[in-house]
């Protein structure tokens, strides 16, 4: 399964642009030219990355993306701009929790490797839940067994470090 890269921007010539830039990645590429679009496209498919614009009438990108983290929150999100100030870039760090805050114009290898490496972060993270998932399962598990069994769980050693299994010999 190919991964899903959302683009929104107000401007069609941004979101082909866009896509041009990744025409040659194993992405399905999707647009929106707004963020009430871009909701309803995410409400019917999983989208793994979104490139959203800061400034688009009726909603801004830090607004949108703030609910997309909200409703989506395994989706990355990147947001990208014409009109970069700090206030812009706080602002999408913090309702946002964006994952990138990129530029306009943006250098096509930047936008590609920003990216795949999103694509690799979302992988790394969605590895480290199941991780975590099998880790608090056996930690449940082990306690089960202390509970019925007191001591199961204990290491006896001598006084080299070696493990003692059976306490008479």
């Amino acid at each position: 399964m190919s991964s899903k890269v959302l683009f929104v921007d107000d401007e069609p010539h941004v979101t082909e642009a866009l896509k041009r830039a990744l025409r040659k990645e194993p992405y399905e590429v999707l647009s929106a030219g707004s963020a009430r679009d871009a909701l309803r496209v995410l409400s019917e498919q999983p989208i793994d990355v979104v490139v959203s614009d800061e400034r688009m009438p009726g909603m801004s990108g830090s607004e949108f993306l703030a609910q997309v983290a909200d409703a989506y929150p395994d989706t990355i999100r990147i947001i990208l701009t014409g009109h970069a100030t700090m206030e812009t870039a706080v602002r999408a760090i913090n309702e946002g929790r964006v994952y990138r805050f990129m530029t306009k114009p943006v250098n096509e290898m930047d936008l590609v490797v920003t990216i795949r490496r999103a694509l690799q972060h979302k992988e790394v993270m969605i590895k480290a839940a199941k991780l975590e998932k099998i880790a608090r399962q056996q930690r449940t598990a082990l306690e089960d067994l202390e509970r019925r069994y007191p001591g199961i769980t204990s290491i006896k050693t001598d006084a080299k470090g070696t493990i003692v299994l059976d306490d008479e010999g």
